[in-house]
């Protein structure tokens, strides 16, 4: 039987494990895909500690981490339109992506191109999908100064770039670990930790044009009062955002938002910095790297195919 990992209850890493899992029919607008790659989110163990998106119901258990991946289509279910079997691609999976099948919707799955690997096409749908669109969001102007906090991380990496792209000044926040890195993505680098604050006002005295955040919590509330709420969103701390005035990041969702990062990273636009592998039967080992908060980039699980 297909192999997975999972959690099997609400806790810490001490509800992991594998799971022999049959393998899942896909039903109406739904692939059942062959996974090649898994990219590594925050979201990924914040959902093994209870946490549910706004809108969705609870996992049922055993259930399976992992929010993107890219694979193979095996089969597709009813009404499943402009896949078949055989085609490569890439998206937000339904039954988790740290397995070696899972199910995609074709609302949020897109076809990988022939230039992107599995690996680089794993940690497109929600690390460089959320920073194109809170980018979108905000809506700086060329030359308006952008403060990204988070900027080692794989979702703070990828807005960096696009941010450079665009043609905006960036600072990004990081530890003193990550200083070589953020600025390799062409952002200015500033330390995290208390005092943030005064260390961007001695960097930019004139100020910020807006804020993407990715971490929430004090530093969430020290870069608040940088530039005006309305230019103020957050990955990393929804419900603190909205309290302070900002607004969370809006995720558009669509294969149309995947094809364009898909697009950009083949255009040397964007590179994804993927700078772990492991095989899956080091998931824990990949996720552990995460949730320490330690991960530089992105962090990728492999599944032979």
């Amino acid at each position: 039987m297909p192999k997975a990992y999972v959690f099997t209850r609400n806790g810490g890493p001490e509800v992991e494990g594998f799971a022999d899992l049959e393998r899942p029919k896909p039903g109406p607008g739904e692939l059942l895909v062959a996974v090649r790659a898994a990219g590594v989110n925050p979201v990924d163990w914040k959902l093994r500690t209870g946490y549910t998106r706004p809108g969705s119901e609870p996992l049922p258990f055993p259930a399976v981490f992992g929010s993107e991946a890219a694979g193979t289509v095996v089969e597709t279910g009813p009404g499943a339109e402009g896949f078949a079997p055989g085609d490569e691609v890439f998206g937000n999976p339904l039954t988790g992506g740290y397995a070696e099948y899972t199910l995609m919707p074709v609302a949020v799955t897109a076809h990988k191109p022939a230039a992107l690997s599995f690996t680089d096409a794993a940690v497109l749908p929600v690390a460089a999908a959320t920073a194109y669109d809170g980018l979108r969001q905000l809506g700086p102007a060329p030359g308006a100064t952008l403060l990204v906090t988070g900027a080692g991380g794989g979702v703070g990496s990828a807005a960096v770039q696009l941010a450079r792209h665009a043609g905006l000044r960036v600072l990004g926040v990081a530890s003193a670990a990550k200083k070589d890195f953020v600025e390799s993505l062409g952002a200015e680098h500033i330390p995290s930790g208390a005092g943030l604050a005064d260390r961007v006002r001695a960097v930019a005295p004139e100020g910020v044009d807006a804020v993407f955040d990715l971490v929430g919590g004090d530093t969430l509330r020290e870069v608040a009062a940088l530039t005006d709420p309305a230019a103020l969103i957050s990955a990393g701390g929804k419900p603190l955002v909205t309290e302070l005035g900002g607004e969370p990041v809006r995720r558009a969702r669509t294969a149309a938002v995947l094809d364009e990062v898909a697009r950009l990273t083949v255009e040397g636009v964007l590179r994804t910095r993927v700078t772990r592998t492991v095989p899956l039967d080091r998931a824990a080992e990949a996720l552990r790297a995460v949730e320490d908060g330690h991960a530089l980039g992105k962090t990728v699980i492999e599944v032979t195919a």
